[in-house]
């Protein structure tokens, strides 16, 4: 029996390695994947959607170029590492648009695919962890196989809704790719994962349309949110407790810990839980400290900000960082409010989509409606699209690509409007 490879292998393959690639943790690595296949894949034309979600990426970047000039001492290593992350979601989009060019008969199916590829992997650290390096923590376990997957999340969601997205799969198929991402994406423990999969779920759902059933069931998950946490605060989990106690403790101090006005660095337990909220607070310390050029423009490319005492980030002990955790902080360093501004507007780009009689199109605006709001929550926590491992740019980029494609291919459209 001859194998015969589909004809387009070579571009479903280059996916692959683009979305898996992050996965490695190195983003040179990334950085150097994802720019080859930029240019591997360039076009003439570009559609305006995407465009508009590219270009205030650009303006900020060009913003931080200019702003960095006014600064004397900047290490260029920082600034062309600056240039790289700061341009990471643009080259993101754009492969992920541009490789839509060569799979679009097979897009949703390559998506599933490489989800499923991406949590065998994960599934396979997971085993690792526990039998090769004896991990027996929810700390340890995450340690050694991953902290979170945005890519897996959007897979599951794909699956779970695999008929309005025309994917068609047998029930035994579809039970045994569902079950694999599903518990890899699981196995991450991430709040921020939990989080996204519910908004992403509700906003399929179309329960983020305004009506009596969107606000009974907000007033209900509303309740059932404060009285599980109130379980969980009154359960009083310990700050040292491993497993499952642990997991409660993080969620216990989640929804303070990028909020925080005040932090006592001398107090390791205030510091340590409430981290994200002491570069943020540090942050807008010291932009402000330089005036109201930095403030509305930024400190530029190479800019880092003074922690007052060395941390341990991952593997690194650091006093001077150029990377936060914070994606509106991260822009605020570089660009000033003026780039926070601009920022916004790639987030609020996800709320305005174009309405068709294509109920393909229907759902990926609604997948796009909750990736805007998950983005106001991420980019508190997580960067949104400038985190360095995240690979959803390159799925919204195809995306963007496959809704042009249905709709230039459909007799009748509705003017745009707001989902």
């Amino acid at each position: 029996m001859k194998l015969q490879l589909p004809p387009n292998i070579f571009w479903q393959l280059l996916y692959v390695a683009c979305i898996a690639v992050p996965y490695i943790g190195n983003f040179e690595l990334t950085f150097f994947t994802w720019s080859l296949t930029f240019v591997l894949t360039l076009q003439k034309k570009y559609s305006f959607e995407i465009l508009k979600l590219i270009v205030p990426y650009i303006i900020i970047l060009i913003i931080a170029f200019i702003s960095h000039f006014r600064y004397k001492g900047t290490e260029i290593y920082f600034v062309f590492r600056d240039i790289t992350y700061l341009s990471k979601p643009i080259i993101g989009f754009l492969v992920g648009y541009q490789l839509f060019k060569y799979n679009h008969k097979f897009a949703m199916n390559m998506i599933v695919n490489t989800g499923v590829f991406i949590a065998v992997f994960h599934i396979y650290t997971i085993f690792s962890a526990i039998f090769i390096h004896h991990a027996r923590t929810v700390a340890d376990l995450r340690f050694y196989s991953g902290y979170f997957s945005d890519y897996e999340i959007y897979v599951v969601l794909l699956l779970i809704f695999h008929k309005e997205f025309g994917l068609e799969y047998s029930k035994k198929k579809l039970y045994i790719l569902t079950t694999i991402v599903g518990f890899s994406a699981l196995m991450y423990l991430s709040r921020t994962n939990f989080l996204q999969v519910m908004i992403l779920y509700l906003a399929l759902k179309g329960i983020f349309a305004v009506n009596k059933k969107s606000i009974i069931i907000f007033a209900s998950l509303f309740i059932t949110g404060i009285v599980a946490y109130s379980a969980v605060v009154n359960s009083n989990p310990r700050r040292s407790a491993k497993g499952f106690e642990g997991l409660l403790y993080k969620i216990q101090v989640a929804p303070l810990e990028p909020f925080k006005t005040h932090i006592n660095r001398k107090d390791y337990k205030d510091f340590n839980d409430n981290y994200r909220s002491y570069e943020n607070i540090q942050t807008i310390r010291q932009v402000s400290t330089d005036g109201t050029m930095a403030i509305l423009f930024g400190r530029g490319l190479g800019s880092k900000i003074d922690l007052k005492q060395y941390v341990y980030l991952g593997d690194m002990r650091l006093r001077f960082i150029s990377i936060l955790h914070n994606g509106f902080m991260i822009v605020f360093l570089k660009s000033g409010l003026v780039g926070i501004f601009i920022y916004l507007y790639t987030i609020f780009f996800f709320f305005i989509n174009r309405k068709s009689t294509n109920p393909k199109v229907r759902m990926i605006n609604l997948l796009f409606l909750g990736t805007g709001i998950f983005l106001f929550i991420s980019n508190w926590v997580f960067l949104g699209f400038y985190n360095l491992t995240e690979t959803k740019s390159i799925l919204i980029g195809l995306l963007i690509a496959y809704r042009k494609y249905l709709i230039d291919n459909e007799k009748h459209t509705i003017p745009a409007s707001v989902s």
